[in-house]
């Protein structure tokens, strides 16, 4: 019988890729969960899940069992159709977002055990889900999709709290998708590409867009860190404003897959950010030696390796700031995305398109850092709004008194006793 003509080594890879990386994923999706609570007791001097397994390794196993044999509860008035879909809707587009990420470079198949007994050997495949000439664009649309099952989950569940955790979502997600894409902008302006491996090949051949687009980086990381609800921008799961947001009326399974989704949007959206600013497999941040673009098995074995360590270490840099920093007020979440954010995108892709029309994009890490002195330089003279957290003078306050010319100016002073 004669293999399909669709059945070529690149299918093979492709499939083999897709297969592994989503397992992997749904599998960090429960154990990223344990890393969370034992990075939380870390910061917090405590222990940690520690009595389930070894170590507490099987906590995980442990905490899915119980939520498969929860009771499944619906409550009354809610729109079944849309508040069953809604968990769906949100895991659903963090799953497919990854398959245009390139995970290693292309690998020669004659290294490949039994490649001439297979008949594989002589070819060159990628080592991605998918290799479209739109892979950026794809990403970017794909990740932006999971807002949407958070939204109608609020809408459904004829929740006042979960109405408002929906919103809240919907429009951080509007504010914080600007940055992110005219952040991306300046990337797609200095490559000229939208293609993942094209992106990584001209990082490996020169620096990393972590160093030349320093505040571009910056700024797509932490709208990373509001596209995937992570605090300090989890406002639309406020446990002391929303008991909790838009999953209060979820149990079980349902529950649980809107976390899934949140944790498997953290992985790849880690991956994301390592494909833009941190050179793919790439392990020399400035120019010189690097890995190359691509090889035998054990060299593409070390590149996935490469990624999947960065994409570690942005996972727990995003645990830690989960633990050390305070949740916003929504009022300065959203001053932080239109008055902040948006405006400085915007000064950076100005000065990148300056850059890439003069020709000196190889000297853009010095141009950004002219633009980081002159933003420090020029922001005591921006204009700026009344202070909301201003102290309130009280009487017997010891860092702000009231003053009796205070109570004059107000008119709020003690009545006076009558003769």
């Amino acid at each position: 019988m004669s293999i399909p003509e669709f059945i070529t080594p690149q299918f093979v890879a492709s499939m083999i890729t897709i297969f592994v990386i989503l397992h992997l994923a749904l599998g960090a999706g429960a154990y990223l969960i344990l890393l969370e609570r034992k990075v939380a007791a870390w910061v917090q001097d405590r222990v940690g899940p520690n009595r389930t397994g070894p170590l507490g390794l099987l906590q995980p196993i442990a905490d899915g069992l119980k939520l498969l044999v929860k009771e499944e509860f619906i409550p009354r008035g809610v729109d079944k159709a849309l508040f069953i879909l809604a968990p769906a809707l949100t895991v659903m587009p963090a799953l497919i977002a990854f398959a245009v990420i390139p995970w290693g470079g292309v690998l020669d198949t004659s290294t490949i055990p039994f490649a001439e007994t297979l008949g594989i050997a002589g070819h060159e495949v990628k080592i991605m889900g998918a290799d479209v000439h739109i892979g950026i664009v794809y990403l970017l649309a794909a990740t932006s999709l999971g807002v949407y099952g958070i939204t109608l989950g609020g809408w459904a569940s004829n929740n006042k709290y979960s109405f408002l955790g929906g919103m809240r979502a919907g429009a951080q997600m509007i504010s914080y998708e600007i940055p992110m894409g005219v952040a991306l902008l300046t990337v797609v302006l200095m490559t000229g590409a939208v293609r993942g491996d094209e992106i990584i090949g001209q990082q490996l051949e020169g620096q990393w867009f972590l160093v030349h687009q320093p505040i571009a980086a910056l700024l797509f990381y932490i709208c990373l860190l509001a596209e995937a609800n992570r605090a300090p921008f989890d406002l639309a799961e406020a446990e002391q404003e929303l008991v909790g947001g838009w999953h209060t009326e979820y149990s079980s399974m349902k529950w649980a897959l809107f976390f899934l989704g949140e944790y498997t949007n953290l992985v790849f959206g880690s991956a994301f950010f390592v494909l833009l600013f941190m050179g793919g497999w790439s392990l020399n941040p400035f120019f010189g030696w690097d890995l190359p673009a691509g090889g035998g098995i054990l060299m593409i074995l070390l590149q996935v390796a490469v990624v999947l360590g960065k994409v570690f270490i942005l996972i727990f840099l995003t645990m830690m700031i989960r633990w050390t920093l305070p949740r916003f007020r929504f009022d300065q979440l959203m001053r932080l995305a239109w008055e902040a954010m948006i405006p400085t995108a915007l000064i950076v892709l100005l000065a990148t398109s300056f850059a890439v029309f003069m020709g000196w994009t190889s000297s853009m890490w010095l141009i950004s850092l002219v633009m980081i002195i002159g933003l420090y330089v020029l922001y005591p003279f921006l204009p700026k709004q009344a202070d909301p957290n201003h102290r309130v003078p009280l009487i017997g306050s010891r860092f702000s008194p009231l003053r009796e010319s205070d109570v004059g100016a107000s008119g709020s002073g003690p009545p006076s006793k009558g003769p």
